[in-house]
């Protein structure tokens, strides 16, 4: 982030991209509002936009200089709308079609950290019937969407647990046919930003429910962030390392936030692993990003501008 001010190099017409179609609507709408204020502030011509299908038209309509991408979720996280921008060739934030598509997407992610070295949760692939019908792993596990964020859609099934979940055949399940089940990796929640391919500093995270669930990560006094985390330099140096891993493994662009879970019980080094990497990371009061961000020293402003200026094409 070197060189980036408050005041905006050249006032731009932005088209804001927030909203949207996934379960994911109301975050985005909070991290849009938060990032279109930064903007402003520091002189650019901002135009909120909250998506659906008519976004081609829309763009098309308004000409930009640059799209300031805060969806979250399908359409706005999985390639989709970057494709759209790379065909209506306008410059865009965060990481590309491809990068995108395989970030959100757990499954083949995983696939490509376990090429690169980085350490990740045993994990089985199956349809949602079977899942709900018998334990197709020893307990405890996960289960979770295999195309979706903010920790929507996933359980906690207990070692003490009897009958497998129930909630995912219910009629309004948007999770997918095909859910990932994954080994439970117990102990702390850790997670680190990378920005322009800068690992900053690595925040734990503690909440009294029972894991980081969409309520922990959104509602006032849901979570309590600890920055810098409380580790040894080894493990705090090797999770910014895996987590700047993790982003150029998938070929990532602008910020990211890589997310683990970390068992110091499990032996001498413990037991870090990485659970996935964000590229539309939140960007609302209680989001991580810019919490990392100010204790790099970049306050909300700054980070914004920084997102806003790093856009381009052919990401």
């Amino acid at each position: 982030m070197d060189g980036v001010g408050v005041e905006a190099k050249m006032v731009k017409k932005v088209a804001l991209l927030m909203g949207g179609l996934s379960v994911e609507r109301e975050v985005s709408l909070s991290s849009g509002k938060a990032c279109a204020n930064a903007l402003r502030e520091i002189g650019h011509e901002v135009i909120e936009i909250d998506v659906d299908k008519d976004i081609a038209a829309k763009l098309k309509s308004i000409e930009p200089d640059v799209v300031f991408n805060a969806l979250h979720g399908r359409f706005g996280e999985d390639g989709t709308i970057q494709g759209l921008l790379e065909i209506l060739e306008i410059p865009y934030t965060h990481s590309g079609v491809l990068s995108s598509a395989l970030a959100m997407d757990k499954h083949q992610s995983k696939i490509m950290f376990k090429a690169n070295g980085i350490p990740v949760a045993d994990h089985i692939i199956a349809n949602r019937a079977e899942i709900a019908t018998k334990h197709i792993m020893t307990p405890p596990y996960v289960i979770k969407p295999v195309c979706e964020g903010s920790s929507v859609g996933i359980f906690l099934v207990k070692e003490e647990q009897d009958h497998p979940v129930q909630e995912i055949l219910s009629a309004d399940w948007r999770g997918g046919e095909e859910l990932m089940v994954e080994r439970f990796v117990p102990g702390r929640e850790l997670t680190c930003a990378v920005m322009g391919n800068v690992a900053l500093g690595v925040i734990e995270i503690t909440t009294d429910l029972h894991f980081y669930n969409y309520a922990a990560k959104y509602e006032k006094q849901g979570s309590e962030h600890i920055i810098p985390a409380q580790l040894s330099q080894k493990v705090y140096e090797k999770v910014q390392q895996l987590s700047l891993k993790a982003h150029k493994a998938l070929g990532c662009k602008g910020v990211t936030r890589a997310d683990f879970r970390f068992n110091d019980y499990a032996n001498n080094d413990g037991d870090l692993i990485c659970l996935e990497i964000n590229t539309q990371p939140g960007m609302t009061q209680t989001s991580l990003v810019p919490e990392i961000a100010a204790h790099a020293g970049h306050d909300f402003v700054e980070t914004v501008a920084w997102i806003l200026e790093d856009a381009s094409c052919n990401r």
